[in-house]
């Protein structure tokens, strides 16, 4: 009896120790300042990036972050401001080319990369591949 007591005083002092650890960590704002955006809305969520980074980059072209963005400077982490890859510019081409045509065909008023209204997308040529099949 007195091992399960003690089995039991364990394991609620590590369930308190968590709870408490929890409580502790704040957890991150839904906004974040971002750098050198020209396309996507300076005031974009930090959910509503991750959702276009994944959804219509990663899913749509089948490719990883580091496709577009460039290594910082003597490091395996990725500079997501910087310019450096030519693949960046041709990204941000693609979704103005996307929100033009949503825009001028579909008649959008307001398009938006991410937008769950878009009727055209990366995906839409795309299909999960980096070069759009040639019809």
């Amino acid at each position: 009896m007195k091992l399960k007591a003690n089995n039991l005083l364990i394991v609620l002092s590590f369930g308190v120790t968590a709870v408490i650890s929890m409580a502790a960590i704040e957890p991150a704002p839904d906004k974040t300042e971002y750098e050198n955006l020209q396309v996507l809305p300076k005031d974009i969520s930090s959910k509503q990036l991750q959702h276009i980074m994944v959804d219509e980059f990663q899913d749509g072209l089948g490719v990883g972050c580091g496709f577009c963005h460039a290594k910082k400077e003597g490091s395996l982490l990725l500079d997501y401001a910087s310019d450096e890859k030519p693949e960046k510019e041709i990204a941000r081409a693609m979704m103005r080319m996307t929100l033009e045509i949503n825009k001028k065909y579909f008649e959008m008023e307001q398009p938006s990369i991410g937008d769950e209204q878009l009727v055209i997308t990366c995906s839409s040529c795309h299909r999960g591949t980096l070069h759009p099949e040639k019809l």
